[in-house]
């Protein structure tokens, strides 16, 4: 997503790492939408906090900081010793996982992470399959919004009124989103609408997170209580709801 900062413009990916300070970087989100800052995680410790205070948050952005973690912690092991470093490497992975034990995205991208990591033969090696796989889930995270957007476009009209939930944008994934990845590849096509931004009590990440969101991509939008939902739709003034889904039964 672009973000405009002091009237410059820039792309910015909710999580991403910096190898040269072996950093994972987020975006604050709590200081959203009155500040936007880059802030640098030093430790998988430091990264586990991002997690569980909700620095960072949403189904595949913390499934990415917890990869980006778990390659993290990988890479601050010193040593060639196999034994002991697979031993660090469990109290990293429980010490994520603890983060926030109620999630299944950030165990299944430490799975996938060990997993590639199991085929090194030595610690270097494994250090570097570390990180390829976390970089690897990161990218896979973007190019599955990307899909999402492609096939819902089709669902947005102009004209349309549409509703949202919460926050399933970019800021809950590495870019685009899940819930906004359609509105955001209708616009690109050139479809204009609007969108209702429910509050979404008691975190009220609907109006601090989805409508600065939309107010960035420059998307036509408000932010409604979230008892107007209901409201407006017996009113036959919403058209169509997009909300995220990270588990369905």
């Amino acid at each position: 997503m672009t973000v405009s900062v002091a009237g410059k413009a820039r792309h910015y990916r909710t999580v991403a790492f910096d190898p040269r300070q072996n950093a994972v970087l987020l975006i604050e989100q709590r200081l959203l939408p009155h500040r936007f800052q880059i802030v640098a995680m030093r430790d998988y410790r430091e990264t586990a906090r991002a997690i569980k205070d909700m620095i960072v948050r949403g189904a595949g952005a913390i499934g990415a900081t917890a990869a980006y973690g778990l390659a993290q912690g990988a890479r601050a092991f010193h040593g060639d010793n196999n034994e002991k470093f697979s031993d660090y490497l469990e109290t990293v992975y429980q010490t994520l996982k603890s983060a926030r034990p109620t999630a299944v995205d950030p165990v299944n991208a430490m799975d996938e992470v060990r997993r590639v990591i199991s085929a090194g033969k030595t610690v270097a090696e494994r250090q570097k399959l570390a990180l390829d796989a976390a970089e690897k889930f990161a990218d896979e995270d973007v190019a599955h919004c990307e899909a999402i957007g492609r096939h819902g476009a089709k669902l947005i009209r102009s004209g349309m009124n549409v509703l949202t939930h919460c926050n399933a944008g970019w800021l809950a994934f590495v870019d685009i989103g899940s819930a906004t990845a359609p509105m955001y590849a209708a616009q690109a096509a050139g479809k204009k609408f609007h969108v209702f931004c429910d509050e979404t009590r008691p975190r009220c990440q609907g109006a601090t997170l989805t409508a600065w969101e939309l107010a960035q991509q420059r998307i036509s939008h408000e932010v409604i209580a979230d008892n107007a939902a209901g409201h407006l739709m017996q009113r036959g003034e919403i058209d169509l709801v997009i909300v995220g889904s990270d588990r369905t039964l």
